[in-house]
């Protein structure tokens, strides 16, 4: 055992040394000169060669795959980052979309009305058992906004200001109990009064005082009628949601919901300047 640890690694030199010889000096001679031992290290020599290169296109087909898997790891990293960007600057994209057509209508209904207005920025809303209200701050310091005064957006009515602190105010919405204001059916010329319920669960309102014989239809759009001179005329309201009309009594009992997605109310205008051309002596309700 020990003279095999001694001599093993000189054999083995020898042997590296050797049998590369063989093969060399087999492949340098001419094939008639070929003995018997010189065939069998040619043959042997091909099943080598072929084992070698079967060997390096094996290796060489693993490390490929691999080089070739690691890049597309990298590349699929970089595409989801890349998109995941995309996503982000498209959803920023939609909402300055969104934004700009909510101003765009807000300074179109500013626009169109023909009294003094000034804008609001909702902060939040608040329904309760008792109160449905929200809370605005004035886009300009210092405007004299009061109590009672209109509150409207592009859909319809949102409510009226009922409490001012500085350059923020308190807004009772349209389905507050506390909310009335005139309207008319522009279809069929129908009047009424619009109150809100005060239900907390639900944004719903009715409208009082609509003659049994009038025609309203579920579907109707209730307006300002400019009665009072608080809202100018022509503003929506309601849409009629239900109609009960009994065989007696004066009036039809009507449902509605207001005009306004409350839930996604964001900017308001402010009516600050006297309604013209209105009717001063509104009913008593």
């Amino acid at each position: 055992m020990g003279f095999y640890k001694r001599y093993r690694d000189i054999f083995l030199v020898a042997l590296l040394l050797v049998v590369p010889f063989f093969y060399l000096r087999t492949s340098i001679r001419q094939p008639e000169n070929l003995s018997g031992l010189d065939r069998i290290l040619v043959r042997s020599s091909a099943l080598v060669q072929y084992a070698a290169a079967a060997a390096a296109r094996l290796v060489s087909g693993v490390v490929s795959e691999y080089v070739y898997l690691v890049d597309v790891k990298r590349d699929n990293n970089l595409l989801v980052r890349k998109v995941a960007r995309l996503e982000q600057e498209a959803r920023e994209l939609a909402r300055a979309e969104q934004e700009n057509d909510r101003l765009r209508k807000l300074l179109g209904l500013r626009e169109s009305l023909p009294v003094e207005t000034v804008s609001a920025v909702v902060t939040t809303k608040t329904p309760t058992e008792f109160f449905r209200v929200a809370h605005v701050v004035l886009d300009v310091a210092g405007t004299p906004v009061r109590e009672n005064m209109p509150v409207i957006a592009p859909d319809g009515a949102v409510g009226l200001v009922k409490r001012v602190s500085g350059d923020s105010a308190t807004v009772f919405l349209v389905p507050d109990a506390g909310f009335g204001v005139d309207v008319v059916l522009p279809r069929t010329g129908a009047r009424g009064y619009v109150r809100g319920t005060g239900d907390e669960s639900t944004y719903t309102i009715k409208v009082e005082y609509a003659q049994r014989s009038d025609e309203v239809n579920v579907g109707d759009l209730f307006v300002t009628s400019g009665v009072g001179c608080r809202f100018p005329a022509g503003i929506p309201v309601a849409r009629v949601t239900e109609v009960i009309k009994r065989d007696f009594g004066e009036y039809q009992q009507v449902s509605a919901e207001p005009t306004v997605d409350f839930s996604r109310l964001e900017e308001v205008l402010i009516v600050v300047g006297k309604v013209k051309d209105c009717s001063v002596g509104e009913k008593a309700r």
